[in-house]
């Protein structure tokens, strides 16, 4: 089960529930991965509507190797996201919604 308190989203990957969340070290590499100069940068790409699927599959990379996946690109490319394009990309969203919440 995810702790949506520990910015944690649950993804279905070729029917196996996983756990991401985006670290700090997750979002560095996401930030190298989307050349992105600054944390406030990536946001405003996502916020703006201004991302490829590429970025989608990034984030969702990012936030599973935060909690832990030791998968690689080339892995998560081949396997199905459930619930497509639309579940992927609200998890993203979730995912970088979670990571600059302050709990409270």
């Amino acid at each position: 089960m995810v702790n949506p308190m520990r910015g944690e989203v649950e993804i279905t990957l070729d029917g196996v529930a996983h756990v991401a969340r985006l670290t700090l070290g997750a979002l560095a590499e996401l930030e190298a991965e989307l050349g992105t100069g600054s944390l406030v940068e990536m946001a405003a790409r996502f916020e703006e509507g201004n991302f490829s699927a590429g970025d989608l599959m990034a984030v969702i990379l990012a936030g599973l190797r935060g909690a832990g996946w030791a998968g690689r690109r080339a892995d998560l490319l081949a396997m199905d996201v459930a619930g497509g394009p639309v579940a992927a990309a609200q998890a993203a969203a979730q995912l970088l919604a979670r990571a600059f919440v302050v709990p409270g």
